[in-house]
């Protein structure tokens, strides 16, 4: 069973096919700890197309290896650019032979520190609270704000380490990385933003408005909030898998939850500033 489907990967790398099958049948000659060793050594681009040749479970058992010789950067590179799924709370080994307090160890840090994070945009919320109070019409899109930034952050995020992992890109390419995504992230605000509007204009029933605002003004406030909200989440999206690995973190370990805290609290105060600023209520 192979792990990709050759077709795409071939254009990432530049061994031929029939010179990675040949590379492939030398590698496994070697045991399997000289063959973890390496897959560390060798770049990563010469050592997914020898993975790509491997079946699935053997590449299993070599990123299993790695975890073990304490190489989880390099396992979770390989791992993503063969387009396998590695969790950031995933401890080394096996899962049924790690103990409940190892993965409890693992686990914890980010849990706590992402549930304080969360008392913040509480804060910010009850911070708006006379905003809300005057227009309930805003509270149904608050999750809406979230999940767009949340949701486009991590597709860009996703994409970079990726390109991180196969080399396609290095942390100096920060730059041309945020340029791209920026752009990126102006059509698809634009689109999500004309899709909100159109649902709060003619969805939203008969809703109760203060007294000389219309309905298009609210809509029009929300989608400039959600666009907004978009083009800031999948900018940071795109920088932090680099800037991570420029502190020599692993992205895969860092992005989620950071992405995820960050998004939390910028969203909602890109929201509440924006349609305050829109519609005139108070700060």
């Amino acid at each position: 069973m192979a792990v990709m489907n050759y077709a795409a990967y071939a254009a990432t790398t530049q061994l031929a096919q029939q010179d990675a099958r040949a590379v492939r049948n030398a590698f496994l000659k070697y045991e399997l700890d000289e063959q973890a060793q390496l897959l560390v050594k060798m770049p990563v681009s010469n050592a997914l197309a020898i993975l790509h040749e491997c079946s699935l479970r053997h590449v299993q058992i070599l990123l299993d290896r790695l975890d073990e010789l304490k190489e989880d950067v390099r396992a979770r590179q390989l791992a993503s650019g063969l387009g396998l799924i590695c969790s950031e709370a995933e401890p080394p080994g096996h899962y049924l032979e790690n103990s409940v307090l190892n993965h409890v160890k693992e686990r914890i840090g980010w849990i706590v520190g992402l549930a304080l994070m969360g008392i913040v945009s509480g804060l910010i919320i009850s911070h708006y609270e006379d905003t809300l109070s005057q227009l309930v019409l805003l509270a149904i899109y608050m999750p809406v704000i979230a999940a767009a930034g949340g949701n486009t952050g991590s597709q860009a995020a996703t994409l970079v380490v990726r390109a991180l992992a196969m080399e396609e890109i290095k942390s100096r390419d920060w730059l041309a990385v945020l340029w791209k995504e920026f752009r990126v992230a102006i059509v698809i605000a634009l689109s999500l933003a004309i899709v909100i509007v159109g649902r709060v204009i003619f969805f939203s029933g008969d809703v109760v408005l203060p007294n000389g605002m219309h309905l298009e003004q609210v809509a029009l406030a929300i989608g400039i909030a959600i666009s907004i909200q978009v083009v800031i989440s999948t900018s940071v999206g795109g920088v932090l898998p680099m800037l991570a690995r420029t502190l020599n973190l692993d992205p895969a370990v860092l992005v989620s939850p950071v992405l995820a805290s960050m998004v939390d609290i910028t969203g909602m105060v890109v929201y509440f500033k924006t349609v305050n600023w829109m519609l005139g209520f108070g700060s």
